[in-house]
């Protein structure tokens, strides 16, 4: 499974960069391009903060929190890998694993994030394929918690 889940992350930063190009390549700052009316645009915006632009500027904020929580996922993810029943968990973590770093290289190499998606139908902070990463790792991880949780609990009435 660690070899599957190291691949999964690079595609995924992979994918997440070649977006994040195609974009700054394609649309003009501040340009919108509708996908499907009336739900989702891809709007080519600069964020040096986190969502909603809070911490504007934070640069080296961002960057320590990175390479932390890089290194206790790394942690979670090496002690996840010989344990079959919590896959879950360990997808989980590759999948934050890989917006964490497709983040923090934007934010190396240029200061800001690229963010792109905009969801028109409700009033959402304008987010990027990383963050959509960071956010099935945790739902998957969620699922993981509660699927092990449950497992616990059959184990302990002894079915």
């Amino acid at each position: 499974m660690l070899i599957f889940d190291s691949l999964l992350i690079l595609v995924l930063i992979a994918t997440d960069q070649l977006i994040k190009h195609a974009v700054v390549v394609n649309i003009a700052l501040g340009g919108q391009h509708v996908l499907v009316p009336g739900w989702l645009s891809l709007t080519h915006l600069r964020n040096d903060g986190a969502a909603w632009s809070i911490l504007q500027g934070q640069l080296w904020f961002f960057a320590v929190i990175a390479i932390f929580a890089l290194g206790v996922m790394g942690y979670f993810f090496w002690h996840y890998r010989h344990r079959p029943k919590q896959w879950v968990e360990e997808l989980g973590l590759a999948f934050m694993i890989a917006g964490t770093v497709g983040n923090f290289i934007d934010r190396l190499v240029q200061g800001y994030v690229v963010d792109m998606f905009q969801l028109d139908f409700i009033n959402f902070p304008i987010f990027n394929f990383a963050d959509s990463c960071l956010t099935v790792g945790v739902i998957l991880i969620m699922i993981g918690v509660f699927l092990a949780d449950r497992r616990e609990e059959h184990q302990s009435h002894g079915n």
